[in-house]
């Protein structure tokens, strides 16, 4: 705990000190009022009773060297991002969510893009651009919009058509021989229609260095997006605000690195087999009409999402493990995602309270062919150049050829839908005292159905046996209804607000969406269930003046079975039993801590902000099936920090008449995480610090700017996921980046 009383005593010095020295009555040196749209009604950061971070427009500048979503965890404490197989995201927020590459594992922390529900880990790593800004809610959620979520809530908020819109083109170049062009144009009409059109292309060589292969394999981007914005501030009574993206990834995934190799940081060391480009596209539509129907307000918001996806990349992390050519494998995705949503909201305010009420439904189609190949593969045949490693063990004890199997070909399909009813109410119980009620009831139905299958070298094709249980081939389904809510109270108290809380969600369960060995990997046992949390927290938020604002919560989190790769035990037809390593439910886990956020505009020309989070988090495992209480009994949550703290600054000044600069950094810390529950030493990644920076000069008589940017400055080299194969695999981040950017505003 020594370190935790370092670590935080300056922040704490500074929230309690700086009030005293703050005081002004320059109305130019003040602090804009943040304000968020996460509750029914906007309102200011200070008045709600729950942990709310923002990323707002000002400090998204920082954000424009960002390439996808997961990036801006560098912005935020207690929030990290476990980033697999390349493009997929599972943000965990203190320390809840599953750590798994499947991109049927859904996120703790419910992910949307302007207000809509991503529902799969592989949307969740969006192309940013054009962002107005971020709003992460930590805890469970689910009675104000969207989905139930057991972690928080992260809403991607792009710039609205409107009266005021910012019109601008930028270039830019950096190292890794980095492109970037973006810009966003509209207009709006006296009829009260609005447009805005904004899109992003950005290309980048090898991030990381291959010393055994194509440079490729490093991970090269190749990306573009396109979102067009329509606003009709009278139509049919009310509002209209259409949406509608398309973005397209045709880069390189960057292969892992495995640990039985001694590398250098930022290097990996692949072959040729396992570089395949990409074919990735995502789009979506939406519509979200408002308007008043008496004394309420009538939101509708109908969506539609979806993907297809062919990429893949070496999953062994090496040339030949061990000097064994036969140690090799490659594999390769194809998915295909569709999802359809409608959500109801009715929000009116009484004397003395609020009510909002609504109703939801969702619809998700997903498809996936997953293959696994040894070597070169034969486009035609679908055969490596040898037998990928475990392909003899999958054909089972009677082959369906007595040539060697060769490659592993898993489909799976699994549909969902949902429907849910929520509510979330405000009331005043004195001139100081508001309550706060929530509900939500959420019916889910799962369907899915797959099959695993080998081919033997004389082009049989057999189904997957392993351990003579049935064959890979089969179907099951998932019905659930439950409900969940929150409470809270929050108390006018000298400058600001003090409020307690609980609140309580659950994380969807379903299917293990890859490898099927045989027969049970449909039954019962073979599928993971739901998670839940329920999390109680005690916080005081104040803004003591115009140039000054801090926040202190408190929290503690029981974590009910939560999802992880576990050992699982199989029934036999003779009675007894196996185990084998699948995504299932550990017993239960705590996660607890304290968060401290602060912001201060020192001067007119300075301001800081900073945010501390300590956390403890422990897995209580006592089932022993196959060793889990050995294995997991003590442990800590995977990608939870002890300690992450964040602190960044702006100075703004005029050279000339003329020029306009600021001066910008940002700065993390992140202490060691472990990579999964199982709490190896060699699966830790030590704690580290990133630095971000940028210098921006604005010819205000001209609308021209430029900005030099870095990110990653100390150069960190630490891992964004790791999984079990031959050794132990991680996926890297990217080295030091920098470059220039010129931009016009019109």
């Amino acid at each position: 705990m020594k370190k935790f009383q370092c670590s935080v005593a300056p922040l704490a010095l500074l929230a309690f000190a700086l009030p005293a020295t703050a005081q002004s009555d320059d109305p130019v040196n003040r602090l804009d009022t943040i304000v968020t749209t996460a509750t029914p009604s906007a309102t200011p950061l200070t008045d709600i009773p729950m942990s709310v971070s923002v990323i707002d427009t000002r400090d998204l500048s920082l954000a424009d060297a960002y390439v996808s979503a997961e990036d801006m965890t560098d912005l935020l404490t207690g929030v990290e991002a476990a980033v697999a197989n390349g493009t997929q995201v599972a943000f965990q927020i203190r320390g809840i969510g599953a750590v798994d590459h499947q991109a049927l594992t859904p996120t703790a922390a419910a992910v949307y893009s302007d207000g809509v529900y991503l529902a799969t880990n592989v949307q969740t790593g969006l192309m940013l651009y054009d962002l107005a800004r971020v709003e992460v809610l930590k805890g469970p959620q689910g009675t104000l919009y969207g989905r139930n979520a057991s972690g928080g809530a992260i809403n991607f908020i792009s710039a609205k058509p409107g009266e005021d819109q910012r019109r601008y083109v930028r270039a830019g170049y950096g190292n890794l021989n980095r492109a970037d062009l973006d810009g966003a144009y509209g207009e709006h009409y006296d009829n009260g229609f609005s447009y805005r059109l904004a899109g992003r292309y950005l290309s980048r060589d090898a991030a990381l260095d291959n010393i055994a292969g194509p440079e490729d394999a490093g991970g090269v981007r190749d990306e573009f997006g396109l979102r067009l914005g329509l606003n009709w501030d009278k139509a049919f009574g009310g509002s209209l605000l259409v949406r509608t993206h398309y973005e397209e990834d045709n880069g390189v995934n960057a292969a892992p690195r495995n640990d039985t190799l001694d590398l250098n940081d930022h290097e990996i060391a692949v072959g040729r087999d396992g570089v395949q480009d990409s074919d990735n596209e995502f789009y979506g539509v939406s519509a979200e009409y408002e308007r008043a129907v008496g004394r309420w307000t009538l939101t509708s918001l109908t969506a539609f999402e979806g993907y297809n996806q062919d990429y893949g990349f070496d999953f062994d992390g090496a040339v030949a493990l061990f000097d064994n050519p036969n140690f090799n494998a490659n594999l390769a995705y194809i998915r295909d995602f569709r999802q359809y949503s409608q959500e109801f909201r009715l929000q009116t305010d009484w004397d003395g309270a609020s009510t909002m009420i609504g109703v939801s439904g969702s619809l998700e189609d997903f498809s996936q062919t997953y293959t696994i190949w040894c070597g070169d593969l034969d486009a035609d045949t679908l055969l490596g150049t040898c037998p990928y490693v475990g392909a003899a063990s999958r054909a089972g004890p009677t082959p369906a050829s007595d040539a060697r199997a060769m490659t592993l070909i898993t489909d799976i399909r699994q549909d969902r839908s949902a429907l849910a009813a929520f509510t979330y109410n405000e009331f005043d119980l004195s001139d100081r005292l508001t309550a706060t009620l929530g509900a939500r009831v959420t019916h889910e139905r799962i369907e899915g159905q797959g099959s695993g299958r080998h081919i033997f070298e004389d082009g049989t094709i057999g189904f997957n046996n392993v351990g003579g249980l049935g064959l890979a081939a089969g179907a099951n389904e998932i019905e659930e209804t439950r409900l969940s809510g929150n409470a809270a109270l929050a108390y006018e108290l000298g400058q600001g607000n003090a409020y307690v809380s609980v609140s309580n969600s659950y994380k969807s369960g379903g299917f293990n969406g890859e490898v099927q060995n045989n027969a049970t990997h449909f039954a019962d046992a073979g599928l993971f269930d739901i998670e839940t949390v329920t999390a109680y927290e005690v916080g005081y938020k104040s803004r003591p003046d115009d140039t000054f604002t801090y926040s202190i919560a408190a929290f503690l989190q029981d974590y009910q079975d939560p999802q992880a790769r576990i050992f699982v035990n199989f029934a036999l037809p003779d009675g007894s039993s196996i185990t084998s390593n699948s995504l299932s439910n550990l017993d239960e886990a705590t996660s607890y801590g304290v968060e401290v956020d602060l912001a201060w505009q020192a001067t007119e020309q300075f301001s800081l902000d900073g945010g501390l989070t300590l956390l403890e988090t422990e897995i209580d495992q006592s089932s022993d099936i196959g060793g889990n209480a050995d294995t997991f009994d003590g442990n800590l949550l995977p990608f939870a920090p002890d300690v992450s703290a964040t602190l960044g600054g702006r100075y703004e000044f005029a050279v000339t008449e003329t020029i306009e600069a600021s001066l910008a950094a940002h700065a993390k810390y992140r202490g060691d995480y472990y990579l999964d529950p199982e709490g190896l030493d060699s699966r830790m990644q030590d704690g580290f610090t990133t630095l971000q920076a940028e210098a921006n000069f604005v010819f205000t008589d001209t609308g021209v700017s430029l900005t030099v940017w870095g990110r990653n400055l100390t150069d960190e080299d630490y891992a964004v996921s790791g999984y079990g194969f031959i050794g132990y695999d991680t996926f890297r981040s990217d080295p030091r980046t920098y470059g220039v950017r010129i931009g016009y505003e019109f």
